[in-house]
């Protein structure tokens, strides 16, 4: 269609231009797209079209403006990028227009240039430092580009929210200054600590936090604005442990560059105080140990520790126990990462993994607990096995460490299991309950975590619930309680 001038595709499905979209219409003099769902445009292709004066793309999704986007588009008199989602953009897209439309004509003895009118109404502007050219332009703005509506808004950030082009002042771009009230911080074993940094940059810039136990010990990050220009970070820790001593690092950086400062945290042990023997150790309270299932692996789960101990006794005993005695395994290990694959799982069997110091009784310290489903028999049943390995392992890696898991499949019919199964069944597992505490607390047990026809007092149940469920199609799934 070489003479086709005018093409109107509004108000369809439209989310990608191929770059030879528009060759051989190059007497094209309309192009309106609106209403699609464009993210960006091919601004080359328009080098087919050189005659095109209307170019209608308002209601896309476009969030980027190139700063030769108009470089082909030298006798366009209406551009409308309105109600889409750009934040930032230079304005040499526009002042270099009417050098575009100098260069098409050079040679010529009189040189006219067109007017064009332009939309940006609309947009999620985001007003920091990287728009300020673009606000001045807008500010000063004058032939041969026209505005549809001045009044542009801004939508970001936060304190310059609803501002006008107009009414607002932005100041240039510059790398992050960051700083901390106190590089060397001290405290004792238990107490709270929160670690500041103040970072000033434009535009705002991210801040993270490193250290050296950051894959073990997640820690809150509270962020707030205390100016314009200016982002305080604060990272809080709860009941610090001699673990968490160290450097902690704070970096901030944004588009102009990086910066960073190091916290040195001290954490000194808690003086002994006269007081009645306690019912644990004197030295567990110096030990830190963090137990989690990760993973699966062919034949079982795959556990990972990270353990400390400032105490002359610096070994830990890792116990694994299930409904069966002769299940029963004791291994010894040093301080450190670690980790231990725990093989041939039974189907429809307790397991208890504990971690402790020295030769503390098992419950002394962080355990894990779970529940295999039943094994169906054959490849088909392992896979089942595993599978709810799998739904524990996730389960496990979203809370805490020192939480209790059971996961198990629909309660066991007679006829499936057999006599024997179905003796022991009536011992069915229950998860152990543990004392609520809040979720960001890493040193305290956590509650237990139930599913169908394994909860507390489940067993007594068994009978009904196999009654109301024979024929049915039962699978498991976990459920999250709390204990009062």
């Amino acid at each position: 269609m070489r003479t086709l001038e005018y093409l109107w595709l509004n108000f369809n499905n439209v989310t990608v231009i191929h770059l030879g979209a528009l060759e051989h219409l190059s007497e094209l003099k309309e192009l309106r797209l609106e209403g699609n769902k464009l993210r960006s445009v091919p601004w080359t292709a328009f080098r087919a079209t050189p005659l095109l004066r209307v170019l209608d793309l308002k209601h896309n999704r476009i969030d980027a403006l190139p700063e030769l986007a108009l470089q082909f588009l030298v006798n366009l008199t209406y551009l409308d990028l309105s109600s889409n989602r750009l934040t930032v953009v230079s304005k040499n897209v526009f002042l270099n227009w009417p050098a575009y439309q100098k260069h098409q004509q050079s040679g010529h003895e009189a040189e006219i240039l067109s007017s064009m009118v332009l939309a940006l109404h609309d947009n999620p502007w985001l007003c920091d430092c990287r728009l300020r050219g673009l606000v001045q332009f807008i500010k000063s703005i004058s032939l041969p580009v026209i505005l549809v509506n001045p009044y542009l808004m801004c939508r970001g950030p936060l304190f310059k929210a609803g501002q006008l082009f107009h009414e607002t002042e932005l100041s240039v771009c510059r790398k992050p200054q960051i700083s901390t009230p106190s590089a060397n911080v001290s405290v004792q074993v238990g107490q709270n600590v929160t670690l500041r940094c103040l970072a000033q940059a434009s535009p705002s810039p991210t801040i993270a936090w490193t250290y050296p136990l950051s894959t073990w010990r997640e820690f809150d990050v509270l962020t707030s604005f205390t100016a314009e220009d200016a982002t305080l970070s604060e990272l809080v820790i709860p009941a610090a442990h001699l673990v968490d001593r160290g450097n902690y690092t704070c970096m901030a950086s944004n588009a102009i560059g990086v910066s960073t400062v190091v916290i040195s945290l001290g954490v000194q042990p808690a003086q002994a105080l006269p007081a009645p023997r306690s019912l644990f150790s004197p030295s567990e309270s110096s030990a830190y140990v963090d137990l989690r299932v990760v993973k699966q692996t062919v034949h079982g789960i795959l556990l990972e520790w990270f353990a400390a101990a400032d105490t002359p006794e610096k070994w830990f005993t890792l116990y694994i126990a299930s409904d069966e005695a002769f299940r029963k395994k004791v291994v010894h290990v040093g301080p450190g990462i670690n980790t231990y694959t725990v093989d041939d799982l039974l189907p429809g069997t307790k397991y208890e993994v504990c971690l402790s110091l020295g030769g503390q009784p098992p419950r002394q310290g962080r355990c894990v607990v779970f529940v295999t489903g039943r094994d169906d028999g054959g490849l088909e049943g392992r896979e089942r096995l595993l599978h709810t390995t799998v739904i524990l392992c996730a389960v496990l890696l979203a809370v805490p460490v020192g939480a209790y898991a059971c996961a198990a499949q629909a309660p066991c019919s007679c006829r499936a299991w057999g006599p024997r199964r179905c003796l022991r069944r009536r011992k069915a597992p229950r998860c152990p309950l543990a004392a609520p505490e809040l979720r960001d607390d890493p040193y305290r047990d956590h509650t237990a975590v139930c599913e169908d026809g394994l909860q507390p007092g489940g067993a007594e149940r068994e009978g009904d619930e196999q009654r109301a469920g024979e024929g049915d199609d039962h699978r498991g799934g976990l459920v999250w309680t709390s204990s009062p």
